[in-house]
C-alpha cells in the first residue's frame, strides 16, 4: 500500500503582511547580485579589509582586472558595495548595512510561522 505524505493546510496560509513591491525587488536585487561566486569571493574578501583596491582583488579570485570590475559594478547597483576613487583607482567597500538587511530578510522568512 502506498501512503501519501500530506501537509497541513496551515503551511500555506499567509502568516503576516506581505512586503511592500519596492522592499521585494530591494532585496530580491540584492539576493540576484550575490547569486554568482565570484561575487560572494569578493563580498568574502571585503569582508575582512576596510578598503579594497580592485587591483588587489584579481589574484586572489583568479579573475582578470576588467571581470572583477564588472562584478563589482553590480555589486555597486545592488547597494552592497561603495567605491571612493583615488585618481584611477577604485577602493572598495563592504556596505555592511546592506548585506545585515539581506540577512535580516532571510532571517525573517525562516522565522515566519508557517
Amino acid at each position: 500500500m502506498k501512503v501519501s505524505a500530506t501537509l497541513p493546510s496551515i503551511c500555506c496560509a499567509p502568516g503576516g503582511e506581505p512586503l511592500p513591491q519596492a522592499e521585494r525587488e530591494r532585496v530580491a536585487a540584492g539576493f540576484k547580485a550575490l547569486a554568482d561566486p565570484a561575487r560572494v569571493g569578493i563580498v568574502n574578501l571585503l569582508s575582512t579589509a576596510d578598503e579594497v583596491c580592485v587591483c588587489e582583488l584579481t589574484e586572489p579570485l583568479g579573475l582578470s582586472q576588467p571581470t572583477v570590475s564588472h562584478h563589482l559594478k553590480i555589486l555597486r547597483g545592488a547597494g552592497l558595495v561603495s567605491v571612493a576613487r583615488r585618481g584611477t583607482w577604485g577602493y572598495y567597500r563592504l556596505e555592511r548595512d546592506a548585506l545585515a538587511s539581506l540577512a535580516l530578510a532571510l532571517d525573517d522568512a525562516m522565522l515566519s510561522p508557517a
